[in-house]
């Protein structure tokens, strides 16, 4: 079997790996529940994915600024023996226009992505909540509140008696 190329060093290699896979489960996990609160339009699980999305979009924000902000960020990350990572800042930075328009693209997609979740809500199908009251209520309850009625309405009928 071939040597890999990170064995013989003090640190965990393939820490990228198990970043990236980290990213792409929660992805799959907030894409997920978006298509289940598009498809029933459920309101708690339409909030769990705007919830998601605003925590990723501060997300993404705290590390943009981080890298702004912060003129030693790049020794947060581990030492890369291989020279990978300076391959990746020599690219972002030769192609830094493309790069930032694909970065503004994906915020306005998930800007985007939290507006129709919230016309979803609001176009979901407790839109006209009927209520015995004669002013119109201000607000839906979260969870419909279905009040059966009972069996018996009034007193029970029995059969007559044969007094035989």
């Amino acid at each position: 079997m071939g040597e890999l190329p990170f064995e013989g060093f003090d640190y965990a290699a393939p820490w990228f790996i198990y970043t990236f896979l980290g990213l792409g489960v929660t992805l799959c996990v907030i894409t997920c529940s978006g298509h289940v609160a598009a498809e029933t339009a459920n309101g708690c699980c339409l909030y769990f994915y705007m919830a998601f999305i605003f925590l990723l979009l501060m997300l993404e924000a705290a590390v943009t600024t981080d890298v702004f902000l912060n003129r030693d960020w790049e020794e947060d990350f581990p030492a890369d023996p291989s020279g990978s990572f300076n391959k990746f800042k020599d690219f972002i930075r030769s192609n830094f226009e493309f790069c930032k328009w694909i970065g503004l693209s994906i915020v306005f997609v998930q800007g985007l992505c939290i507006l129709l979740a919230m016309l979803v809500k609001a176009l979901g199908p407790h839109q006209y909540y009927e209520s015995d009251d004669d002013i119109d209520p201000e607000r839906v309850p979260l969870l419909k509140n279905d009040v059966h009625p009972t069996y018996v309405v009034g007193s029970p009928i029995y059969g007559s008696k044969s007094n035989a």
